[in-house]
Order: structure tokens, then C-alpha cells, then sequence
């Protein structure tokens, strides 16, 4: 059975809350019910943390023996050059994934430390982006 690990950062613990007119309605919570419901020969693993050490030790502990990580990590995406070095120092394919699509907003949102690590980048679909990532490493 194939290790799915989700990792999400800084304020997604507040999906349904926060901004919802650019992050949805929907919990991240419920949300990963009906993914897990919708994938049962998958064994899912989910962490979010808003520290990005936390961050950095959840990539490594998962990063040698996950067949995928999906990784939002916030706004850390934008900073944060030390979760990217954490994802180029794992064997674990990384896709990043953003709810939001961040090259329509603020210019600091288009830098990422992230993408050029990760074997690509999903953004700008929503919850659905997940979903797609998922594919990606059923396929894998």
C-alpha cells in the first residue's frame, strides 16, 4: 500500500475560516476524510504545523520512506529557504501544492524556495489540487 503524506503549513489550520472568498469553505479536516474515503488502498499520513522547524522535521521524517509528500507550505513558500534545502535533501517525490493561485496575487506570493525542488507545483484549483496530486503518485 503506498504512504501518502500530506504536509500543510501556516494558517491552513484555519481553512472554512479564513478567507474564504480565496480558500474555500471547506475545513481541511472534512476535506481529508472524503480523501481518504475516496482512496482506500492508500495509507495516508497528514501534518500541519504553523512553525516552520516543525515544518522541516516532518519533511525529513517522512522524506526517506513515503512514496509522495504533498506539501503546502504557506507562506513559508515565499521565505523559507531552509524547507526547501529539506526537500532536496529527501528521496521522497515532492509536489507543491497551493489552494490559491499565487501568481494572480501580491508579487512577494510568486517567489517560491520551493518549486524548483519539488518535482512540480499545483496551484490556483482549490482543494482539488490535492486530488491531482494524488493521481500524480498513484502513477508512480
Amino acid at each position: 500500500m503506498k504512504k501518502i503524506t500530506i504536509i500543510n503549513g501556516p494558517n491552513l489550520n484555519l481553512l472554512g475560516k479564513r478567507e474564504p472568498g480565496i480558500y474555500g469553505p471547506e475545513d481541511f479536516e472534512t476535506f481529508f476524510v472524503k480523501l481518504q474515503q475516496a482512496n482506500p488502498d492508500l495509507n495516508f499520513e497528514y501534518f500541519q504545523s504553523n512553525i516552520e522547524g516543525e515544518l522541516i522535521d516532518a519533511i525529513q521524517k517522512n522524506g526517506f520512506s513515503s512514496d509522495g509528500i504533498i506539501l503546502n507550505p504557506g507562506g513559508y513558500t515565499h521565505t523559507s529557504v531552509a524547507i526547501g534545502d529539506a526537500i532536496a535533501s529527501i528521496t521522497s517525490p515532492v509536489i507543491e501544492v497551493h489552494i490559491s493561485n499565487v501568481h494572480a496575487r501580491e508579487e512577494f506570493r510568486k517567489i517560491s524556495h520551493v518549486s524548483a525542488k519539488a518535482r512540480g507545483t499545483i496551484c490556483g484549483l482549490g482543494l482539488a489540487g490535492y486530488e491531482l496530486a494524488v493521481q500524480y503518485f498513484r502513477g508512480l
